[in-house]
């Protein structure tokens, strides 16, 4: 009787237009508005906030995949601006080679930071997650910490890319 009763609940709340729809909208609306009137950080989480936010919506799971999805996103902008970047070094490196220049590798530079900031994306968190002591705000916090810090990693490869390379 319990799972017929979970699947009455489960169906009022999709009748009802309970579940949460993620689209990058707002995300996107903020980071378009000219320079000054919206620092391009502080954009970060409003189309999560858009997706949990309705009437009837809002809950831990609701949340949670509301933050995951809009990490999706920026992994997304983050992955397209590394691999632009690297692509970028890579010529460059592949250049001063040619010219006979001794300089840095700046793309196995770009390589390594990016790996150390994978681990410690993950510890920072996996910490997050643990200071809820296994309780139901866990989940979403793990998802908030992983979308702030790849929202940052990602704003910062793009900063590095308008800055040196196309």
């Amino acid at each position: 009787m319990r799972g017929l009763a979970v699947i009455v609940l489960l169906g009022l709340a999709q009748s009802a237009g309970a579940e949460p729809v993620f689209t990058p909208g707002a995300t996107e609306t903020c980071l378009a508005t000219p320079k000054g009137q919206a620092h391009p950080q502080d954009c970060v989480g409003k189309a999560a906030e858009a997706c949990y936010s309705p009437p009837g919506v809002y809950s831990n799971v609701a949340i949670g995949y509301c933050l995951g999805q809009e990490a999706n996103y920026w992994d997304g902008r983050l992955n397209a601006a590394y691999s632009r970047l690297m692509t970028f070094e890579r010529n460059l490196m592949d250049e001063m080679i040619e010219i006979g220049a001794t300089v840095p590798d700046a793309a196995a530079a770009l390589r390594d930071m990016q790996r150390a900031w994978i681990t410690y994306r993950d510890a920072a968190c996996g910490y997050e997650y643990a200071t809820f002591g296994g309780g139901t705000g866990g989940g979403p916090a793990h998802a908030a910490c992983t979308m702030n810090l790849t929202a940052s990693q990602a704003l910062a490869l793009e900063t590095h890319l308008s800055q040196r390379g196309p």
